[in-house]
């Protein structure tokens, strides 16, 4: 039988949250979250709908397309918190931005995944939960969820840079994946260094309740689209 744990041994105890800070500060994510899903076209093009003709163009349409996704940014800094505490931490963010290429170059080659953005809106409310959970799912969970997710967020990429000739889609792929990475990393770090500084969960709870919330929107916006 294998001895590989599903979850990680580190257990953190919660202290509560005031309600009322909790309740405001979800509901100004989730107007956020609805004002950024009011135009999800303009959220997937940075340079509007301009598709682009060169290196410069295609990496920073790459650097862009993450940021301005509220749906994308939210996964990305909750798959850095989830990584703070885990072995081999630095890899389970990489392990998405490495698929996230896969998923933009399956869009590209004309192929279809399934039901995208619900599957995309589905992996933020996921990972907001887990963030919320005392337990944490063991690394290699982490790096597998984070990997599959990156499928379908790498080929939403995809909707900006199909039919753009090589120069400009590998800038896309470069600047999305430096973006990703980095962004991942940033909060991995300065969750860590919360965390450590204050002794409380409270950061990574909010957070995960957070960008459940953001997910949660895009989810409906899906759905109803």
């Amino acid at each position: 039988m294998s001895n590989i744990q599903l979850y990680s041994s580190k257990q953190t105890k919660l202290s509560p949250l005031p309600l009322g800070k909790l309740y405001i500060g979800i509901a100004a994510v989730t107007c956020l979250a609805l004002l950024s899903a009011a135009n999800p076209a303009l959220a997937h093009h940075a340079l509007g709908s301009k598709l682009p003709s060169n290196f410069f163009e295609g990496f920073i349409s790459g650097m862009a397309h993450p940021i301005i996704g509220l749906d994308h940014f939210a996964f990305v800094v909750a798959i850095g918190l989830l990584s703070i505490g885990q072995q081999n931490s630095f890899l389970i963010p990489a392990a998405f931005v490495l698929t996230a290429m896969g998923g933009t170059g399956i869009h590209v080659l004309n192929y279809d995944l399934p039901f995208p953005e619900i599957i995309i809106a589905c992996s933020v409310i996921a990972f907001g939960v887990m963030l919320v959970l005392s337990r944490k799912p063991n690394w290699l969970v982490l790096l597998g969820l984070g990997a599959i997710a990156g499928l379908f967020h790498g080929y939403a990429y995809g909707e900006s840079i199909v039919g753009a000739q090589m120069t400009p889609l590998v800038a896309y792929l470069a600047g999305f994946t430096v973006i990703q990475y980095v962004v991942a990393i940033g909060a991995l770090l300065v969750g860590n260094a919360l965390s450590s500084r204050f002794g409380s969960t409270k950061m990574l709870r909010f957070a995960g309740l957070a960008i459940s919330a953001i997910g949660a929107v895009f989810l409906t916006t899906a759905i109803a689209g």
